[in-house]
């Protein structure tokens, strides 16, 4: 409201009547009492304190020096008959210390010779054999070499040389479709359903298949160098994909040397 009326505003001048406000009754909780007593019932009295009044000591009873120290029995009853104090109450009397020419007997005692017994062990014992290792740098750094995988311990297994099952099992099924599959072509010749072919035939065959690649190539080489339109691109396709289809009969046919016809 100041800022909003200057100071030399002529409002300035007439009262204002001050305005009062009044505050709200104090907020007074209702579990007030029960608090209160919660809060008192689990006291106890002097718990970490000490208790209220002590009695102070006398200044005449005051702390004196050796008062605290603990007293011994009587000096007559430690004397003993030469008239000295003992050394220590609860020391017993040693034996005295034997002379240098005698041997004392000290724990068990054994007729053994260890000295023919370590010699008897060093006679007969086997030379213990170098620990073979490997040198790999120029330095001479040496490594163990049973550690090294230079060593061949699979030849140590026992199904070392032996064939896996797995090749084993693989063997067996060529096998028997080897098997099945001769009997099926005997099963056909003897209903003369195929025929199979000689060597003359064979080799007709063969030659008649190699003259039709050589003229094919043949064509193929008499092709112009420029092939720009889609006729002469069509035409080299194709005689490729024909000498590719003799290029595998030729391959099948040498490969294989009894071949079986189907009669229609």
């Amino acid at each position: 409201m100041k800022n909003m009326n200057p100071t030399e505003s002529i409002y300035n001048l007439i009262p204002t009547e001050e305005v009062k406000t009044s505050k709200p009754p104090r907020y007074i909780s209702t579990f007030r009492d029960s608090v209160k007593v919660e809060k008192n019932k689990n006291k106890m009295d002097h718990k970490t304190m000490g208790p209220p009044k002590v009695e102070v000591p006398s200044p005449k009873e005051f702390l004196q020096k050796h008062t605290k120290e603990a007293s011994l029995a009587h000096k007559s009853a430690l004397n003993d008959s030469t008239g000295r104090p003992p050394r220590c109450l609860a020391e017993e009397k040693r034996p005295p210390v034997p002379h240098r020419t005698e041997q004392p007997i000290m724990g068990v005692q054994t007729s053994k010779s260890f000295i023919t017994t370590n010699v008897a062990e060093a006679v007969m014992a086997v030379p213990k054999k170098p620990q073979p290792n490997y040198v790999d740098t120029k330095k001479g750094d040496k490594y163990l070499l049973e550690t090294s995988g230079l060593v061949p311990k699979y030849i140590k297994k026992k199904d070392y040389g032996s064939t896996p099952e797995y090749l084993a099992k693989r063997n067996e099924d060529v096998r028997r479709a080897q098997e099945d599959y001769d009997a099926y072509v005997k099963e056909r010749l003897r209903m003369g359903a195929m025929k199979q072919l000689s060597e003359d035939e064979r080799q007709c065959v063969l030659q008649g298949i190699k003259k039709n690649w050589d003229q094919l190539h043949h064509e193929f080489q008499g092709l112009s160098v420029v092939i720009d339109t889609p006729p002469k691109k069509a035409h080299k396709e194709a005689l490729e994909a024909e000498m590719r289809q003799l290029e595998r009969d030729i391959d099948m046919i040498e490969r294989h040397r009894i071949i079986y016809i189907a009669n229609n």
